[in-house]
């Protein structure tokens, strides 16, 4: 069965269950099935040409590199052709977290947790192979590394299940042993590569992004793209911090250690060390960061997690911006400084680019409809999100960075809102 890269990147043949999920506990189950209550723009309809079937890793099993339930992790691989034969994609698929032995458990039903469930892809946005919906990249080779592990392939642990079987905590040695595979299928051999990924797949590329560029050769140009992964540590409407209280169970039952930065390390508590303003301090590849500002899914699940809060009705807002108070707006306005905020070690960059839209929206890349389309979201010259990525990896511009002003500012935003 094919599926879309849906954000944060549940398939189709999986929003029934995680809502499932969701209502059965709704805490530790938040982040996997948060998308069931996404408005994100959805990929067309899948096409033949479109479609990438899965390929199971080699020898999986005997390298430690195995899901939540001990089956072989799997990848996407569509050949590049022409000018593009030489050079590689490579796209970590997101999807939240599991920071429990329950919610670990539950995943592992999923094809969040199992390849037993997962099935062909239907490449899209920047995975097309279509020149007029992906200029830049349509030809190159392209892959998209399924996500089975939970912790963005980072951990390297294992535990046990609710049922007495193992928990396997590896999606470190699934990162490890994929790209290997794939150094053995031709990508050593990459004259340009970028790493990137949506969501959670978005926090893997900028966890693995050095790593990735050591892989390579000097001379081969390396670079990397987070999508709607700038996850905040911000406190929620009734002060607590549920995304710190989440992503700590996370770092601590996966074991992310030996993928955090040593200089945070050496200074604060592995679990900060795992967001992103920590992360983007120490790496060296040249890294394009995409986000919204007013981003859906941090809205909806770090800010307010809850529908109300004393004196605070926050079900519709966070539904729909456009039903926003000007009072909660104004609270919308303070969490976009905040996230711009920690953006400035990457706007300080000179080899880094930025593009932080004020759509209410949650990963822009694997869609047509964002990615390059006559109603792309478009900032300052009017660049769409493709052409400003292009632009930033090709070099054609001298500055490619760019924050939008406040909701409800930019009218290109309106076609990505919720119409329901």
């Amino acid at each position: 069965m094919a599926t879309e890269l849906l954000s944060p990147l549940i398939p189709h043949q999986q929003r029934r269950r995680a809502l499932a999920v969701v209502v059965a506990a709704p805490l530790h189950a938040l982040l996997l099935a948060a998308v069931a209550f996404s408005r994100s723009p959805v990929a067309a309809p899948a096409s033949s040409s479109r479609l990438v079937d899965l390929t199971l890793l080699a020898g999986a099993r005997g390298k430690g590199a195995v899901c939540l339930d001990g089956t072989p992790p799997g990848y996407h691989l569509r050949r590049g052709f022409g000018s593009g034969a030489h050079n590689w994609l490579v796209f970590l698929e997101g999807g939240g977290w599991c920071n429990t032995t329950q919610s670990c458990s539950e995943r592992k039903m999923t094809n969040f947790g199992s390849s037993k469930y997962m099935g062909a892809v239907n490449f899209t946005g920047i995975l097309s192979n279509d020149h007029t919906e992906n200029p830049d990249f349509y030809n190159w080779n392209t892959v998209v590394i399924r996500y089975c592990d939970g912790a963005s392939f980072a951990g390297d642990a294992e535990g046990g299940d609710l049922d007495g079987t193992k928990l396997f905590f590896r999606g470190l040695r699934i990162w490890k042993a994929v790209v290997d595979e794939l150094m053995g299928k031709g990508m050593d051999a990459a004259k340009q590569a970028l790493l990137t990924g949506c969501s959670a797949g978005s926090l893997a590329a900028l966890l693995h992004c050095d790593n990735f560029h050591g892989r390579f050769p000097h001379e081969v140009s390396v670079k990397c793209l987070s999508d709607a992964g700038f996850f905040i540590d911000e406190k929620d409407l009734s002060g607590e911090r549920s995304m710190r209280s989440l992503i700590s169970g996370v770092v601590h039952l996966q074991n992310v250690k030996e993928v955090l930065p040593n200089d945070c390390l050496q200074k604060k508590d592995p679990t900060e060390c795992f967001f992103p303003a920590e992360l983007i301090k120490g790496i060296t590849t040249p890294t394009f960061i995409l986000n919204s500002d007013y981003d859906s899914w941090q809205i909806r699940n770090i800010l307010a997690p809850n529908g109300s809060y004393p004196g605070q009705e926050w079900s519709s807002c966070k539904a729909d911006i456009r039903n926003c108070s000007c009072a909660q707006l104004d609270v919308l306005h303070g969490f976009k400084k905040k996230l711009v905020s920690e953006l400035k070690v990457a706007e300080d960059n000179k080899d880094w680019g930025l593009f932080i839209d004020s759509c209410f929206t949650h990963c822009q890349t694997p869609f047509d409809i964002t990615w390059n389309s006559p109603i792309s979201p478009r900032l300052g010259n009017k660049q769409s999100i493709s052409e400003a990525v292009g632009d930033w990896y090709f070099d054609r511009r001298q500055n490619a960075k760019q924050i939008d002003c406040e909701y409800p500012c930019n009218p290109t935003c309106s076609s990505l809102l919720p119409t329901a």
